[in-house]
């Protein structure tokens, strides 16, 4: 990861120490006596009006159990380390949805997307582009992102320093980076390469030959899921766009 400079640091600095600090519940008071500084230097430093020392950083990661590189925003795991994807867990196969009133409709949407998706990256791995890996997962990401600020802003008293981006900005920020994702695969699966991308060339195209018959032959367990998936999007922009009607 790429090494923030200048106020990019004191910013993710301030917003983490106020972060941890409001997560175990300690007050300004309290959290400033233990780091041995006043309060009032412990405010500078959470709003981000001073930089700390070096002394400090290091008491602040030893007072709080996190690596220095996580205080200055350098590593988002807490204990400093990079993760790949072989240390990401799946999804316990025996685990079950529980199913109570009003569970009933989570636990098929999970299914429907979960599954689905499952199809949608076993056909962008055939795509032969980079960029189109790249951006497609970006914008999945985002759209998740988005909804969850949106679930976590439910409850007025969830730290907002949880996020970097402030809740007013967010949504237009999500959705610029959302367009950005869009016309770069845009262009990419139209074999255009933009500067720094690559494209979808033709012998991959060729890979990516689909039908109904081949999609159920393909994924027998999730094409139903895929099928209604896109039953129920197309839904509902018909009724945004009134092509129903």
């Amino acid at each position: 990861m790429d090494k923030p400079e200048g106020k990019d640091v004191t910013t993710e600095f301030a917003r983490i120490m106020t972060l941890l600090r409001k997560e175990r519940k300690l007050s300004q008071k309290k959290a400033a006596e233990d780091l041995g500084v006043s309060q009032g230097l412990l405010s500078h430093y959470e709003k981000g009006k001073r930089e700390c020392g070096l002394d400090f950083l290091v008491r602040a990661a030893d007072y709080y159990g996190v690596s220095c590189d996580y205080l200055l925003g350098r590593s988002p795991e807490p204990g400093g380390q990079t993760i790949s994807v072989d240390d990401i867990p799946e999804e316990d196969p025996n685990a079950r949805d529980k199913v109570t009133p009003g569970s009933v409709m989570i636990a098929f949407n999970k299914k429907l997307i979960s599954n689905s998706l499952s199809v949608f990256f076993s056909m962008l791995s055939r795509c032969g582009s980079a960029s189109v890996i790249k951006e497609a997962s970006g914008y999945l990401m985002l759209a998740v992102y988005k909804v969850f600020r949106y679930i976590y802003s439910i409850n007025p008293k969830n730290d907002q320093n949880f996020f970097m981006i402030d809740k007013e900005a967010a949504p237009a920020g999500t959705e610029a980076a959302m367009n950005l994702c869009e016309a770069k695969i845009s262009a990419a699966v139209s074999g255009k390469e933009l500067p720094g991308e690559d494209a979808v060339k033709e012998p991959e195209a060729e890979e990516l030959m689909f039908s109904t018959q081949i999609l159920a032959e393909e994924y027998p367990k999730l094409y139903s899921s895929t099928v209604n998936l896109i039953k129920n999007s197309e839904g509902r922009i018909k009724k945004v766009c009134g092509f129903d009607q």
